[in-house]
């Protein structure tokens, strides 16, 4: 995504993990992914600030993200938890937003676990490569080029 009206308006990096928030920022702002990537430390920040950013009548001062990358091991509030939290809010009711979950050691109940959430779209190993970026761009954003 090299033009600035392809790219997405807002990333959300929700994972408590300095040096994968790093890498994932860096990754994302070579690619020129988003206008801004933003970096929340758990599942209640990010409920925070989606509660402000993704309803009916939104805070003009926050933007609904385009796409959340979600960590499952979080303190406060984990990747799970935020997830039961964003439907119970109904802030999943649209499609607007693409959730992908990231993980260090997924295990098999934790993949299985993701697979009762609608709004995941899939899990990605930490940390992101520039092969999956491709790969998320080209399937959740392809008509972004067009």
């Amino acid at each position: 995504m090299t033009e600035a009206s392809n790219m997405l308006d807002l990333v959300l990096l929700v994972d408590d993990d300095d040096t994968t928030n790093y890498l994932n920022r860096r990754l994302l702002t070579d690619m020129k992914v988003a206008k801004e990537i933003k970096v929340l430390k758990n599942g209640r920040e990010a409920i925070d600030y989606l509660s402000k950013a993704c309803t009916a009548t939104p805070d003009a001062t926050y933007k609904c993200p385009n796409l959340i990358f979600l960590d499952i091991k979080m303190p406060m509030m984990d990747g799970f938890e935020f997830l039961e939290e964003y439907q119970r809010l109904g802030l999943d009711a649209g499609d607007h937003v693409i959730i992908l979950m990231l993980t260090s050691s997924a295990s098999f109940y934790d993949l299985e676990r993701i697979k009762s959430f609608k709004k995941v779209k899939k899990h990605y190993s930490k940390a992101l490569t520039n092969h999956d970026v491709k790969e998320i761009l080209r399937e959740f954003f392809q008509q972004r080029n067009k």
